[in-house]
């Protein structure tokens, strides 16, 4: 899991004047590796302008479809999407770390739900993958989709999604929410915040009928629709959420009081090699620790939130600074971020294997 693989790149289709779909051809011997759950993404590694960078895509194709594709939007500032929209193209290879992320929900032939999902942006890569395996899936489940954009013309994926409205006019209903043009309904105008959640919830969207939400964008948008849907009734357990890393501020570690020695012995378990180091306990995480005794842990945004650094402890304990990524079952079964993690114990076993 914690491996790179070179791919080569497929296609790269231009999708939006910022925003590229990169497709990548995954050779026989490597096809269990890179099978993928609707939701999950892919941690990309390349050198640029000689700086290691990596950074996760959601995979935005079906289960069924077995074709391995992510879009990459730029983003200001942002080193590695500019230089993929710049630079990437057919032919090339490009490390690829094999799919990862809990953003989904089991799926069952035989249900028959309604699925809600809230996006922002290039926050619909992952709900193009979810929409669509839901629906080949379960032929009975339904999926009502709000898109939040600037304007028309950023709708990412907006000839695909119309195609999927034509394949299922019964079973899919998409809701553009339009921030900068101007639409007939007043209610989808604006950005998506509390109050405009509370108003789809109150004229549009029916909860008790919803059985999941999933809801993907910046910070400050996922949560006011997340406070929203469980002040309206929908519990926290029935609610995925994904965070644009770049939304989330950056936070400063404060120390705590260390408790026994002031170092801490750690033992990770990566790709079934168990690996030993000493770090002191409060002035880096155990992921920062790790990377400098030179142990490739698995890593990407470094910000608590693609999950892409999860791991279990089996023993000892650490406090976690931050937390956008993990669902509460998963802290319940002793799962961090080591990006975010910190050793309390002196001495401490994770294990980057577990996945359950």
């Amino acid at each position: 899991m914690s491996k790179f693989y070179p791919l080569t790149i497929d296609s790269v289709k231009q999708d939006t004047r910022d925003t590229i779909v990169v497709s990548f051809a995954v050779p026989g011997e490597l096809q269990d590796s890179f099978s993928y759950l609707p939701g999950q993404h892919l941690t990309l590694r390349s050198q640029v302008n000689g700086e290691e960078l990596r950074r996760s895509y959601s995979i935005c194709s079906a289960v069924q479809e077995r074709r391995l594709r992510v879009a990459i939007k730029r983003a200001p500032g942002g080193l590695f999407s500019n230089w993929a929209n710049d630079h990437l193209q057919a032919g090339q290879q490009i490390e690829v770390m094999p799919p990862m992320g809990q953003f989904n929900v089991p799926l069952d032939a035989a249900n028959r739900r309604h699925y809600l999902a809230f996006a922002a942006g290039s926050g619909i890569t992952p709900m193009m993958s979810i929409i669509k395996t839901t629906l080949l899936t379960e032929p009975r489940s339904r999926f009502t989709l709000v898109y939040a954009n600037r304007a028309s013309s950023s709708v990412i994926f907006k000839d695909e999604l119309s195609d999927l409205k034509d394949s299922y006019l019964d079973r899919l209903n998409v809701v553009y929410v339009m921030s900068r043009e101007q639409q007939d309904v007043e209610l989808f105008n604006g950005r998506i915040d509390r109050a405009k959640c509370d108003a789809f919830l109150a004229s549009w969207i029916r909860l008790d009928d919803i059985d999941a939400a999933f809801l993907c964008g910046p910070q400050q948008m996922v949560d006011a629709i997340g406070e929203s849907l469980q002040a309206h009734g929908l519990p926290k357990s029935q609610i995925k959420t994904e965070l644009f890393a770049a939304s989330v501020p950056a936070r400063n570690h404060a120390a705590r009081p260390v408790i026994g020695s002031s170092q801490c012995e750690v033992t990770v378990i990566v790709d079934g090699t168990h690996n030993v180091f000493t770090m002191d306990k409060e002035k880096e995480s155990v992921l920062e620790a790790g990377l400098k005794s030179g142990i490739d842990l698995r890593h990407s945004c470094k910000g608590g939130v693609c999950a892409t650094c999860r791991c279990k402890v089996v023993e000892g304990k650490v406090d976690m600074d931050a937390n956008y990524a993990l669902e509460d079952y998963e802290i319940a079964r002793g799962f961090v971020l080591s990006c975010q993690s910190f050793p309390v114990t002196d001495k401490l076993l994770l294990d980057f294997d577990q996945d359950n």
